[in-house]
């Protein structure tokens, strides 16, 4: 994007006032039965989300993330008895990872942290109650990450000891029904710390819908991170400094979509993650390329003016205000249609957020003819 592109829009154009009863607490007591506010036609149209095979054409190629949420809230004590908060950020080999720690007071390089369940069981003398992990220093961006070594297997330990890592805004403590509702029903490879929320709204039966639509499907993975709730905080959105994501997309996703394509069809993203994905790598790839194959990090930053390479349609839920994620929408859509949905959604008592509804948007056209992700993604 041009300097003077990002300096069209500041960070008070993607504010917006949001009733706190509008956040869920709790999914639908169906993940189909969420409401889905239809997006693509001139004026929003309100519907139920298993209506969604009805808005699709057969052809039509749905991209799925299929990262699995670990575990990866823990609670601990320091050898000093001071007590943490930690959540993983991501799983690193040799039994090491990095998280994001909040104590009264920062353990040093040497150091051990005992984590458990809870701070009680960290205090057990049950040796089987938690494990101690060594401290081996900081890292990322201005070092806002502990690097950590585990005794053994992390995705195990975290399995065993850990808490699902629910979002800042929902308050209550999870429980067994947030092990299986913040979880896609088809997630397959353990490392988001955040559930990808859009394909939360998909169940057996509207996948068998699908299918008989004659819609197609195919999966990327991308781990979400932590820095997904973060705001952005740049009034200069040119300043803003993106979080890292690790993704892959298969060569049989490439193929689908590119058969799609040869069809006619449309490629459906669910989810600002699969987008995520599925747009870094059309910006990796090497000349001739549609698609770069493999895995990566990305930081990509899609802001009003972006050229869209490869999705015409989003799944999405609702965002929070100042959100890298509220941008992306707007640069889909087009800013004044991002916020007269929004508007609507506010008015007429939609859901927000993790648990809350979903959208069904439509690329808006005419958009300009070049990249402008502010970081590309890195091989």
């Amino acid at each position: 994007m041009t300097a003077a592109r990002i300096a069209s829009y500041t960070l008070a154009d993607f504010d917006f006032e949001l009733p706190p009863e509008l956040i869920a607490q709790h999914p639908a007591a169906e993940r189909s039965g969420s409401r889905l506010l239809d997006g693509t036609g001139a004026a929003p149209v309100d519907r139920i989300f298993r209506d969604l095979p009805s808005l699709l054409d057969p052809g039509d190629l749905l991209v799925f993330n299929d990262t699995r949420v670990i575990k990866a809230r823990l609670l601990g004590i320091k050898a000093t008895g001071g007590h943490v908060e930690a959540l993983v950020e991501r799983v690193l080999p040799g039994n090491e990872v990095l998280m994001h720690l909040r104590a009264s007071k920062s353990p040093k390089r040497g150091q051990r942290v005992r984590f458990a369940r809870s701070v009680e069981a960290a205090m057990s003398a049950d040796a089987h109650s938690g494990f101690d992990a060594e401290v081996l220093g900081r890292a990322g961006p201005e070092e806002s990450l502990f690097h950590l070594r585990f005794p053994s297997d992390p995705q195990a330990l975290l399995e065993r000891h850990g808490h699902v890592p629910l979002p800042p805004y929902i308050t209550h403590a999870d429980d067994a029904d947030d092990e299986r509702r913040y979880q896609t029903v088809f997630a397959a490879r353990p490392g988001a710390v955040a559930a990808p929320t859009a394909a939360l709204h998909f169940d057996q039966g509207l996948l068998d819908a699908l299918t008989a639509r004659g819609v197609e499907q195919a999966r990327v993975t991308l781990h979400v991170g932590a820095g997904t709730f973060q705001p952005v905080r740049a009034e200069n959105l040119a300043d803003h400094r993106m979080h890292s994501e690790w993704f892959e997309v298969p060569q049989a996703t490439v193929d689908s979509i590119a058969a799609a394509r040869a069809r006619g069809g449309r490629v459906v993203a669910v989810g600002t993650t699969t987008l995520r994905a599925l747009e870094s790598a059309a910006l990796a790839a090497a000349p001739g390329e549609v698609l770069a194959v493999g895995a990566r990090d990305t930081r990509i930053f899609i802001t009003p003016g972006f050229e869209f390479r490869v999705v015409d349609l989003l799944v999405t839920n609702f965002h929070l205000p100042k959100s890298s994620l509220l941008m992306l929408v707007s640069a889909f859509v087009g800013h004044a249609r991002m916020q007269a949905l929004y508007a609507h959604a506010v008015e007429h008592g939609y859901r927000f957020f993790s648990y809350g509804d979903a959208m069904l948007l439509q690329r808006e056209a005419g958009l300009l003819q070049r990249s402008t992700a502010l970081a590309p993604a890195r091989q």
